[in-house]
């Protein structure tokens, strides 16, 4: 049984899928954050816009 404690201490493959994660996770804050800060700023943009072709009409 303590051969197999070491083993699992020396072994790095579960440490590798939880960096995965963690950067996944790090992406997918990102985007969301982005595309919130898009999501309105585009829409001021297209409301401007608008109302300049609106106006030049």
């Amino acid at each position: 049984m303590l051969r197999f404690i070491r083993s699992l201490s020396r072994d790095e493959r579960g440490v590798s899928a939880l960096e995965y994660a963690v950067l996944a996770g790090i992406v997918v804050a990102a985007l969301v954050g982005v595309g919130t800060y898009l999501d309105t700023g585009l829409v001021t943009v297209f409301s401007t816009m608008l109302g300049k072709v609106t106006t030049a009409m």
